[in-house]
């Protein structure tokens, strides 16, 4: 359709709204059209243009959808920037809905001449709100209207020191003299400005909307609590859009190292991958494919080559792999169901292996991490970024770092989660028949009761043998 038939609609939109619905309140929504590399561009280079995009379109569905409960007692007019194809707008919102080009100008002076022709049009009572605050509701609308049915201007404050809403009865364009939007003081700086005119203000409630990558870490906190949260848009687009690094520490794993990279190829594009060897005496490194997979080398320890693999990675979640494992069909978004719910967690572990030992082996390992809320590094740990280096990373210890990093975390109140499906670990040190699998576990159990007495770390692990 050409520019002259959009028109006629939208003119056609517009007389609909005055003429049938005859409402005394309007709703104006300023937003830009989503466009790589012009929209959410303070979120780069946490999330890539492509991204940026998806979750601004995201927000607009959540706001679309709040907006739809209250269209029949509301005008809604859409006010975007730039001058651009709109037909992602209106896909999103319907073509029952007025779309007008922002004024020429700063933020404020575009703000003041919107919510001025809209007064100017008829309705008494005009509410304009930004499109990046995923929790707004339509709940917290109709609480502005209210208000300002009683107050010469309404203002929903941001956490950051701005404001999602501003709304009023008649032009006011004082209140957009402020010398910079965006600031963390221009919410303090207008209610001032009102309060020199001598206008009686209201507030909605404070609201956290999306600028920066810090922002999203919140919400993504949040959401282990707000199922509601977990299920719009927004919600669903942040969880799917972390970033997953995996972290491999390698110490002579010739037998290994080329099966696991085969699993881990297709997720190349999807998880940053590193490989952290500890000084192998083989030819570990050599196997390792360093134009596909990142390799790092640390000294010997899987505490020093996990934490060094964490702190080299952007990624907002971390999974601790062994090089024995073998990962079910699709982990990542295994992961991805897990960290909806939980900050850390792991995979169950299993063994392909028809023993009865191994099979008790396999439950009471995957019963302790509910149970006791331990778990091992041979389930590949997950854990948030953010919760690591919290917690501390892995201490310095040179066995039973992933203990010691499971009591941490259940000191700090963190509850665990586990994924669906199970990771196949090698059954390699539990070489040998019944008494000896029985007489390893026992020993395993026992050296963790010594270190949970304090008996000297140096001297339990003299005391566990290097199966390798």
């Amino acid at each position: 359709m050409d520019k002259q038939g959009k028109d006629q609609i939208q003119r056609a939109v517009l007389d609909d709204i005055h003429r049938v619905r005859e409402v005394k309140r309007a709703l104006i929504i300023f937003t830009r059209v989503p466009e790589e590399n012009k929209t959410k561009t303070r979120l780069m280079p946490h999330y890539s243009p492509a991204q940026c995009v998806g979750l601004h379109v995201a927000m607009l569905k959540d706001l679309a959808v709040q907006i739809k409960s209250i269209a029949n007692e509301t005008a809604v007019f859409i006010y975007y920037t730039p001058a651009a194809d709109i037909s992602v707008l209106e896909n999103i919102f319907g073509t029952k809905i007025c779309y007008k080009l922002q004024a020429e100008g700063e933020l404020g002076e575009k703000m003041y001449k919107a919510i001025a022709e809209t007064l100017e049009a008829g309705y008494e009572l005009v509410n304009l709100m930004g499109s990046d605050i995923p929790e707004v509701t339509a709940k917290d609308i109709e609480e502005a209207f209210k208000i300002l049915e009683n107050k010469d201007v309404v203002f929903g404050p941001t956490l950051d020191g701005g404001y999602y809403l501003v709304g009023m009865k008649k032009p006011i364009c004082e209140i957009f003299n402020i010398e910079s939007y965006g600031g963390a003081s221009v919410f303090e700086d207008t209610k001032r400005a009102v309060k020199n005119m001598g206008l009686e203000p209201g507030y909605c409630r404070k609201c956290s909307d999306i600028d920066t990558s810090s922002d999203i870490e919140e919400y993504l906190v949040r959401m282990e609590h707000d199922e509601a949260f977990r299920k719009t848009n927004t919600g669903r687009y942040l969880l799917d859009n972390r970033k997953i690094a995996i972290i491999i520490p390698t110490y002579n794993e010739a037998e290994t190292v080329t099966s696991l990279q085969r699993q881990l190829e297709h997720l190349r594009e999807e998880c940053e991958i590193v490989f952290v060897d500890g000084g192998s005496t083989d030819n570990t490194t050599a196997l390792i494919d360093s134009t596909r997979f990142r390799l790092l080398h640390s000294k010997k320890g899987r505490n020093n080559q996990m934490n060094l693999g964490a702190e080299s990675v952007e990624a907002d979640i971390l999974f601790f792999l062994h090089c024995d494992s073998e990962l079910p069909a699709d982990p990542v978004k295994e992961i991805r169901e897990l960290m909806a719910k939980h900050r850390a967690g792991c995979f169950g572990i299993a063994f392909r292996t028809l023993s009865p030992l191994m099979f008790i082996c396999r439950y009471i390992s995957n019963h302790r991490v509910f149970d006791r809320k331990v778990m091992f590094g041979d389930q590949g740990i997950v854990v948030e970024k953010k919760l690591f280096m919290e917690a501390g990373m892995y201490p310095d210890l040179p066995i039973m770092e992933d203990y010691q990093f499971s009591l941490t975390l259940k000191e700090m109140g963190i509850k665990l989660g586990m994924t669906r499906h199970r990771i196949y670990t090698s059954a390699r040190r539990f070489k040998g028949g019944p008494v000896r699998k029985l007489r390893l576990m026992w020993k395993m159990n026992r050296l963790r009761k010594k270190y949970r007495d304090g008996v000297d770390i140096n001297i339990i692990a003299a005391m566990y043998r290097d199966v390798r």
